[in-house]
């Protein structure tokens, strides 16, 4: 029974030595143990301040990524549409230019044809004009007694001239 029920003296040595412990550990260990848990305390707010700070960094980052992608975006539309329309322009004023060409050409075939014609139709009527000469040579020379003959070869002679 002695082990269940202490013996007063035991309680008060017990007692004694707890307070003893109790004061010495209130005096030397608990301000350092309180001050350390208070310093890792404030330590772990600080780092969830400093978490929850570089967050919304992040997240301004972000935003201001977005903003400058899509700004990024609307200067290469921009840009290729620019580059479309000057593509289309130069294209569009090559083919003017080409029609330009094209009709000056045009023009200065049907001029060189003109001046060709021309030329032709003054060949033709010197050629004419020495025939005329040539076939009233001839007539003078036959005999003018046969003015049937005169006439057939004045007939033949203007019936060539058409067909030419």
């Amino acid at each position: 029974m002695d082990l269940i029920v202490p013996e007063s003296g035991l309680v008060i040595w017990q007692a004694l030595g707890f307070i003893i412990l109790f004061i010495l550990l209130a005096k030397f260990a608990w301000g350092p143990i309180i001050s350390a848990l208070d310093e890792r305390e404030q330590a772990i707010e600080s780092a969830i301040l400093a978490a929850e700070n570089a967050r919304n960094e992040m997240a301004n980052l972000k935003s201001q990524n977005e903003t400058l992608l899509q700004e990024a975006r609307l200067e290469r539309d921009q840009l290729i549409q620019k580059a479309s329309e000057a593509s289309a322009r130069m294209i569009e004023e090559a083919k003017e230019e080409a029609n330009k060409v094209g009709a000056q050409m045009i023009e200065n075939a049907k001029a060189v044809i003109e001046t060709e014609k021309q030329a032709a139709l003054a060949e033709v009527r010197t050629q004419v004009a020495i025939l005329s000469l040539q076939v009233s040579e001839k007539l003078l020379r036959r005999e003018l007694k046969d003015t049937a003959s005169h006439k057939a070869l004045v007939d033949e002679f203007v019936n060539d001239l058409k067909l030419n």
